[in-house]
């Protein structure tokens, strides 16, 4: 009798934490997933604005990258004291503002008068944003348990290419918009792209709930079961990882997920600020409505791509070798996207480039988050975010560089290509280390009883 009751509180249990997660799942992921794609469309509406930009204020290749980028050091300077603030005043309070004033400054953009301007407002737009995405996923380890992250954080990547799915064609579109109240097209999506962000952000401030215990939409038994497992899962990575900021820093597993990181945002970002001009060019006509419903299909492709990989990855606890498959994937996409220059054979190198950079991500951010626990994972996350981003501020200025250098418009999208392989070889490096495995790999426990 004693063993079938035992048997019953634990079925009991993972029956609480079952729907505690479906009901987590449905609440969360899609509000944040909204959040993270006005993210994106706010970090990389630059991209399409940027033949209007450079025609209006006179900016060259190098002044543009160099704005494009900048971003990237506000962002990385303000990181981790941002995903410290979240850690000690709430998710909730802090995710929001981070929104709030994050629109506020694209939406100023409009106001970019030349140069200077330009590269205040891009350095003041990343320190806005700075915790925001590292935030969501120190979030989503106060609500996921390791074994159901992998698709957690899948569904909030959604955000990516939700974006460039529905703001490039909305981007185009605004773009289409000149002349309006006295308002340049480039001003108009700035303007509406900016404060679409704030609404959204007052919205989180109401929507959003910091952790499970202040749920009203969890029964008691939901909450508990949770928040125990929760506990559980962190005191184990407390025992099994650094514990203080200052271990981060001599932590070569800690050291080892910035380089990765780093090298997926070179790829990710060569591409992002680049794609609208490419497909321009083949198509033969300026940025507008057109261009921007072609780039919507590459975040289409990588919208099925990382449900399908992120969802086989969580069942059979394999974030780690399919993270190295998408890396590849987007670094061979990369390089086709300029070894061919017919139109089709571009925009599917495209689709295997975004479908790859887009589901590394959330299969990346597996292994921190399962290795990482207390103030340490607010810390190592918001430090593995801030220096792996600067890839996004280096990855344009190293285009034009080598483009320059060797002389060929091919030679700057193949080196972003190169840096992606780097980042597939340093998985295969962690891949190698059993022990790393073990620790950075979700537990598959929970996933079993799915």
């Amino acid at each position: 009798m004693t063993i079938i009751t035992r048997s019953t509180t634990r079925a009991d249990h993972l029956a609480h934490i079952d729907s505690a997660i479906a009901k987590c799942r449905w609440r969360l992921l899609p509000f944040l997933a909204l959040m993270f794609a006005l993210a994106m469309i706010d970090r990389a509406n630059v991209g399409f604005a940027k033949a209007a930009l450079q025609a209006d204020l006179n900016l060259s290749n190098a002044a543009f990258a160099l704005g494009a980028g900048i971003f990237f050091i506000g962002y990385a300077l303000f990181e981790v004291p941002s995903n410290l603030m979240l850690h000690r005043v709430g998710a909730r309070v802090w995710l929001s503002r981070i929104m709030i004033t994050w629109g506020f400054v694209s939406a100023a953009m409009m106001f970019t008068r030349d140069e200077t301007t330009f590269y205040c407002l891009r350095f003041l737009l990343g320190v806005a944003e700075a915790g925001f995405s590292p935030g969501v996923i120190l979030y989503l380890t106060y609500w996921f348990p390791a074994a159901r992250r992998g698709q957690a954080i899948g569904i909030y990547y959604f955000g990516l290419p939700g974006a460039l799915l529905l703001g490039s064609p909305l981007s185009g579109w605004l773009l289409d918009m000149h002349g309006m109240f006295g308002l340049t097209n480039w001003q108009w999506m700035f303007l509406v792209e900016g404060l679409a962000a704030v609404v959204v952000g007052v919205v989180a401030l109401f929507y959003l709930n910091s952790k499970p215990h202040e749920a009203k939409w969890l029964t008691p038994d939901e909450k508990s079961a949770l928040s125990h497992e929760l506990q559980l899962e962190d005191q184990h990575k407390l025992d099994h990882g650094p514990r203080s900021l200052l271990g981060l820093l001599s932590n070569r597993r800690v050291l080892s997920f910035i380089l990765i990181y780093f090298s997926v945002q070179m790829s990710v970002y060569g591409v992002i600020f680049y794609l609208p001009t490419r497909i321009a060019e083949l198509l033969g006509t300026t940025v507008g409505l057109e261009v921007g419903l072609f780039i919507a299909i590459p975040w289409l492709c990588a919208a099925v791509v990382m449900y399908l990989v992120t969802h086989f990855a969580d069942r059979h606890a394999a974030h780690l070798p399919m993270a190295m498959c998408m890396l590849t994937m987007a670094s061979l996409g990369i390089a086709a996207s300029v070894l061919v220059n017919s139109f089709a054979p571009v925009l599917l190198a495209f689709c295997f480039a975004a479908s790859g950079f887009v589901t590394v991500q959330p299969l990346f951010w597996t292994l921190p988050t399962g290795y990482l626990g207390g103030v340490a994972a607010a810390g190592g996350i918001a430090l593995i975010g801030s220096l792996g981003n600067l890839g996004g501020f280096l990855a344009p200025m190293l285009k034009a560089h080598m483009e320059a250098w060797f002389a060929s418009p091919q030679a700057g999208m193949l080196s972003l290509s190169l840096t992606g392989l780097v980042g597939v070889g340093l998985l295969w490096k962690l891949h190698g280390s059993r022990k790393a495995v073990e620790a950075a790999q979700p537990a598959a426990g929970l996933a079993s009883s799915k």
